[in-house]
């Protein structure tokens, strides 16, 4: 008998997390982007009362007899189907229109030779929510402040400077965070570059990474307006306000997921490539940015891949994936099992106060 109060306490601990997976559901209704959970049950473990036969000449096959102690918590799973679009009419807010996720993260560090160092996908965190904007640094950033990876324009020499080709401009293919070009603090001897002018950064010749303006000429990013993000590629455009150039500041990047489902929750909306979720890896919207990885001089390097038939969205942010009325339903017979688990121990309390009567 006590074998059924157990097994009822683990059907309780199940149903109990079960519903803990639904509230959460529930209150992330109104959240962009989010994910609902799903929750699976499973049977617990098992007892032999008798072992099963296969049956011999003279008599027949028997079954095995077994008795269950209870349920436990199979799998909770996410759903990472694309959600609705919500529009809000904000021009820097992106949608993903498929799979794939925004790479956000911090700032990576800075070498002695003005380059930033490698930085790799997989160590960055995911997000779905496009809630972007240029923070007064002129880095793109989300609404918790975090940059946004992407490969930005450069110069299309090997040191910092203004665009040499402005009708064809080069894009690296070192993931970096994605940041305005830098405004020229003043005319430089020959006049080539005059105060004002974007700066961008070039690439070296070895290593293949962005070389960035000394951080001792103290620049400020350049000042440009009618910013818009490309559907199509993620590529973000402006223009200067002081003379209405074109400015092409760089192409949002994408990360691919082995197994987006495999992904790692984790604070604040963000997720991690970790265990289950195989290899990250950034990819181009549209193939638009063709560069090899890290700017590599190998013929056998591999260059960006393209991010498929996955788009952007601009003008709003996805929606919740919560169905209000299937967590609803969830929750009534999530409720009714609770119940009748409590059920299966106050009976089994009755039977085992019967018991201890039994002597009068």
């Amino acid at each position: 008998m006590t074998g059924a109060m157990y097994s009822a306490i683990a059907g309780l601990k199940a149903h109990m997390n079960k519903l803990s997976v639904i509230g959460n559901n529930i209150a992330n209704i109104n959240t962009p982007a989010y994910k609902k959970a799903q929750t699976l049950f499973s049977e617990a473990i098992y007892t032999t009362l008798s072992a099963g036969s296969n049956g011999t000449t003279k008599v027949g096959g028997v079954n095995p007899s077994q008795v269950g102690y209870g349920v436990s918590i199979g799998s909770i799973s996410m759903d990472m189907s694309t959600a609705n679009f919500n529009a809000d009419g904000d021009s820097m807010h992106c949608m993903i229109m498929g799979d794939g996720f925004f790479l956000t993260g911090q700032k990576p560090g800075v070498t002695a030779s003005n380059t930033l160092t490698e930085t790799d996908a997989q160590n960055l965190e995911l997000s779905r929510v496009g809630d972007f904007k240029f923070d007064s640094q002129g880095y793109l950033v989300d609404g918790r402040g975090n940059v946004i990876y992407g490969w930005v324009t450069t110069s299309g020499n090997e040191t910092a400077g203004a665009i040499v080709d402005a009708d064809n401009p080069k894009t690296s293919g070192q993931l970096v965070p994605i940041r305005l070009p830098m405004a020229a603090s003043q005319t430089y001897p020959g006049g080539t570059v005059t105060a004002g002018t974007a700066i961008y950064p070039g690439i070296e010749t070895t290593g293949g990474m962005n070389v960035y303006p000394a951080a001792t000429e103290e620049l400020s990013p350049a000042s440009i307006d009618s910013i818009a993000i490309d559907k199509a590629t993620g590529k973000i455009t402006g223009n200067m306000k002081d003379g209405g150039a074109p400015v092409v500041v760089g192409y949002i990047a994408l990360a691919n997921v082995a197994n987006p489902s495999g992904v790692t929750r984790i604070d604040n909306g963000y997720y991690k490539a970790g265990e289950g979720s195989g290899k990250c890896t950034a990819v181009s919207i549209g193939g638009a940015v063709t560069a090899k990885v890290n700017n590599s001089t190998d013929p056998d390097a591999k260059s960006i891949q393209s991010a498929g038939t996955t788009t952007l969205q601009d003008g709003g942010l996805e929606s919740s994936g919560t169905d209000l009325a299937t967590e609803i339903a969830e929750m009534i017979t999530t409720q009714r099992g609770y119940q009748a688990n409590t059920r299966i121990i106050t009976v089994t309390d009755s039977m085992l106060e019967e018991l201890v009567n039994m002597k009068r």
